[in-house]
């Protein structure tokens, strides 16, 4: 961590402040789990698990955590995988996607003539996968070439690219980039999904902040725009063994800079939680010495 990294933290979590709840919004994959080819392999790294589920039991209602993951994984798949003892919000799909508490499930489709020329280059893709990984999405076809050699990456890519960059010209589809792949999309990307979740907050009369984004791919730099954005105390987070050019604030390498991260976190909420029971001890007590009201007749 650099040092201007380390100073960042710190006055962020030195700003925090009574009366708001915390705000703390994670992708998966490379950020609390390592990379598999395999990626229903994606266990957490050693420790995450632990910090979250004690975040999670940390305050009142109105001032928990409220805890989301962000993913491009189709929603269903983060809780088997993270394994934690209280419910919490996943926006799947890059934020297509949302799986609420309570297991409703909204999801945003392109328009049904484009779905529908979607869905036949899906058909096309299962059956040929231009020697690629293809994933097949609820509203996207993703191309992933991690782990080829070279050369056949560089060939995979061309023949992806053939393939999906006409068809993003189609309305309520994009492109998406991302390391070792290209999605071909429709929906809310990371950044709509942050601004969604903060707007209904406010909407419902709480106040967000302290907000926190920690992520490590490309699709992330558009909720640690949104997060730059905001007015609230706030941090956004890249996630990544290697620096690379981010719109992030702050850059940790994983898993270390992680749970770290998740440390401070919880130590805060635990002050927070001090601080908050010694106010209302106070209170019992000056309401305790007050001199009570007499009925009027």
């Amino acid at each position: 961590m650099t040092e201007e990294s380390e100073e960042k933290l710190e006055a962020f979590f030195g700003a925090w402040a009574d009366g708001a709840r915390p705000v703390l919004l994670l992708d998966y994959d490379g950020t609390l789990a390592g990379f598999r080819l395999d990626r229903y392999q994606a266990k957490p790294w050693a420790g995450v698990r632990e910090l979250l589920t004690r975040i999670q039991a940390q305050g009142r209602t109105g001032s928990k955590t409220r805890l989301v993951v962000i993913t491009g994984r189709p929603a269903g798949e983060i809780a088997p995988l993270l394994r934690l003892p209280e419910p919490f919000e996943v926006w799947g799909l890059h934020g297509a996607e949302r799986l609420y508490l309570d297991g409703r499930r909204e999801l945003e489709l392109a328009p049904p003539a484009t779905q529908e020329r979607l869905e036949e280059l899906k058909a096309s893709l299962r059956r040929d996968a231009l020697g690629g990984l293809f994933e097949d999405k609820a509203n996207g076809a993703v191309m992933h070439w991690r782990g080829l050699a070279a050369r056949q990456k560089v060939l995979v890519e061309k023949r992806t690219r053939a393939l999906f960059e006409p068809m993003a010209e189609l309305d309520g589809l994009r492109l998406q980039e991302f390391e070792a792949g290209l999605e071909l999309r429709a929906g809310r990307d990371k950044g709509g999904a942050v601004e969604a979740i903060l707007a209904e907050m406010r909407a419902d009369g709480q106040t967000p902040g302290p907000v926190a984004y920690l992520g490590d791919d490309l699709t992330d730099e558009e909720a640690f725009k949104a997060v730059n954005a905001l007015d609230e105390t706030h941090l956004s987070v890249l996630v990544r063994s290697k620096w690379r050019e981010t719109a992030a604030e702050v850059w940790v390498r994983p898993p270390g800079g992680v749970l770290g991260f998740l440390k401070s976190w919880e130590k805060k909420g635990e002050m927070q939680g001090i601080g908050n029971r010694e106010e209302r001890t106070a209170k019992k007590s000056r309401d305790s010495r007050s001199p009570g009201r007499k009925s009027v007749l």
